[in-house]
């Protein structure tokens, strides 16, 4: 069947036939025959989500530098477009060549999310390829996967081929190089299966037994023959500057979620939130020169022509050299209009002068997450931050000239009371007095409280934490509801049961592969979208399985317990996990690492080094 021929018919039929389109300025077009090596990147979300995601970006353009590859992109078809496809009988395709995933080398996906496990299961399906790895077959498209999800891969171990861990950019190079080299030979898919554990960073489920204790926890996760490795180490790029960064982004014609140029200024964290499992697992902390930055920068601009660049980072006020980045950049595009945007701001790093550079070139929205209501809970989850620097903060942006901010909390956090939660209201409302103090009034003013559930998550301090019941979540949003009243507070929440199934899934094992296959088969996809999640759809999953959702989510872990996840090795140690752990049921803070002395986190370990300092950390 040839898709191109068809298109012109199916796309007027279906909402934003942009997202099946291709063409865009900067995509790339080649010829299948000349490649060696064929491959779809694939996102389980929709088209705008998923090109507002900067690690496909990055591989996308590094694979297609290589002659021999050809890398396409594919995403999620919303429900309009997938009822065309089955009715029509027409397989899932990529948007560059319109060709069938079912005729590609290699698939990979993108997990960013849990709640996007069932789209996987979805695409492949649309796609005709087998939906457990054990019933593909030679010829069978490979199916990987990586992203921050891969470090429990458990859910899907029974689904993916191999997972990528950690950062792709040297892994994915290597693991096409062998794949060529296979397919030249001839080679049967377990014996590349078996090659491609040995590549560091490469995970191969099939290659590990795991058993289970009588109490439903695991017993031991081992390999099934000698020389593939116990554990799995991740991969990181030890030096960004020389690290490839693409320039020439595509620009898609609609709107998508992060619709701008995107600078990634620096990697890793070191503030050790201990509910954040990105800062655990990024480390360690890289940055990128000024230098390197301005010139991406500016080439970036010059080949997209987007009017705003979002400085990137898990914490972009911790670069340290923000003040004279910002200040060069905002000199550089202050004439042709280009704004600069600054997510991920640290409430202790906000300064007046900063605010006002920014606003010199266009003024763009200001986030901050204070993430607990109390000093309290803030030193629990070390957050690091005081409901003065919040206050100074927010005064500076208005003085700035912004009357608009963003406010992050979570609730359901370890400890947490419901004095804690009166404090996220009453920090709110203090904003609006700040507002006041400084404009005299309180007209035009809008304060957005967000608050999200606490979700307990591999390789952090709080691993071992219950995330609260589904009816307590409830409970204390309501609360909240109640407090937040004011004409100048927005308040929204999250779906406490999205939460829920997130926290299953973050934690799961492989006994969740039969529930996902089954939710698939009931038809859940898109759980993340409020109109499409059918949360009756998976609890009859999970009972017809005969899982329990709570035994993952709700039950407290005692500190001797093997995890699905161990398998692999993030270079953090569970011994310091532990010890935060400690610290957080006494309320006391860990220091930044990177202004004092090392507390032993373990990452050295995989740079190749020892820390000294460590042994004397307490």
């Amino acid at each position: 069947m040839e898709i191109e021929n068809i298109l012109d018919e199916i796309l007027p039929k279906v909402a934003k036939p942009s997202r099946y389109a291709g063409n865009e300025l900067n995509s790339v077009k080649k010829d299948k025959k000349e490649v060696k090596v064929h491959i779809a990147l694939a996102f389980p979300d929709v088209y705008e989500v998923g090109m507002s995601h900067l690690g496909l970006r990055i591989l996308y353009h590094l694979l297609n530098e290589r002659e021999d590859v050809y890398a396409e992109r594919v995403f999620a078809p919303w429900v309009d477009m997938e009822d065309i496809l089955r009715q029509r009988g027409i397989p899932l395709f990529s948007l560059e060549s319109r060709t069938p995933l079912s005729e590609f080398d290699i698939i990979g996906f993108s997990l960013q999310y849990e709640m996007s496990y069932s789209n996987v299961l979805n695409m492949l399906e649309l796609a005709g390829i087998p939906i457990l790895s054990s019933e593909r077959k030679d010829g069978d498209p490979l199916v990987i996967a990586g992203g921050p999800c891969a470090y429990n891969p458990e859910p899907l171990a029974e689904i993916i081929d191999l997972f990528v861990i950690g950062e792709a950019e040297e892994s994915i190079l290597e693991l096409v190089d062998l794949y060529i080299d296979w397919k030249e030979s001839s080679g049967k898919r377990s014996e590349f299966l078996e090659r491609a554990s040995q590549i560091p960073g490469i995970y191969v489920p099939s290659l590990y037994r795991v058993t289970y204790a009588e109490d439903g926890t695991v017993k031991e996760i081992c390999p099934v023959r000698e020389g593939v490795p116990e554990r799995v180490k991740k991969r990181f790029i030890q030096d960004l500057d020389r690290a490839y960064y693409p320039t020439k982004l595509i620009v898609p014609y609609i709107d998508i979620v992060h619709d701008r140029a995107v600078l990634e200024i620096f990697r890793g964290c070191t503030r050790g939130c201990r509910f954040c499992q990105a800062g655990m697992i990024y480390r360690p902390v890289r940055e990128k020169s000024v230098e390197r930055l301005v010139d991406i920068a500016r080439e970036m601009i010059e080949a997209t022509g987007y009017e705003e660049m979002s400085l990137s980072s898990l914490s972009t006020s911790d670069y340290s050299e923000l003040k004279r980045l910002v200040e060069i950049l905002a000199d550089e595009f202050k004439e042709c209009g280009v704004g600069l945007s600054l997510p991920s701001l640290r409430i202790d790093s906000f300064t007046l002068d900063l605010a006002r550079k920014i606003m010199e070139i266009k003024k763009s929205g200001l986030t901050f997450a204070p993430e607990a209501g109390t000093q309290r809970l803030r030193d629990v989850i070390n957050k690091g931050v005081t409901e003065e620097d919040l206050l100074d903060s927010v005064r500076g942006a208005f003085e700035a000239g912004w009357n608009s901010v963003k406010l992050y909390f979570m609730i359901g956090l370890p400890t947490e009371t419901y004095e804690d939660l009166e404090g996220i209201a009453d920090l709110a409302h203090k904003v609006v007095d700040v507002y006041r103090e400084v404009k005299g009034k309180s007209k035009g003013l809008r304060v957005h409280v967000s608050t999200s559930t606490f979700v307990p998550k591999p390789f952090t301090p709080f691993q071992w934490e219950a995330q609260i019941p589904l009816r307590e979540i409830e409970e204390r949003q309501k609360f909240l509801k109640k407090r937040l009243k004011n004409p100048h507070i927005a308040y929204n929440w999250h779906d406490g049961r999205l939460s829920f199934l997130e926290a299953v899934f973050a934690r799961g094992d492989r006994k969740l592969n039969m529930v996902l296959k089954k939710a698939r088969e009931k038809g859940c996809r898109f759980d993340g979208w409020s109109e499409i999640f059918d949360f009756e759809k998976w609890m009859e999953a999970f009972d017809e399985v005969g899982v329990d959702p709570g035994f993952y989510a709700n039950r407290q872990r005692p500190e001797g317990e093997i995890f699905p996840w161990e398998v692999i090795d993030p270079g953090i140690e569970r011994r310091f996990l532990l010890q935060e752990l400690k610290k957080a049921k006494m309320a006391q803070p860990t220091p930044d690492c990177r202004f004092g002395r090392c507390h032993g986190c373990g990452i050295i370990r995989l740079k190749g080094g020892i820390c000294s300092e460590a042994e004397n950390e307490d």
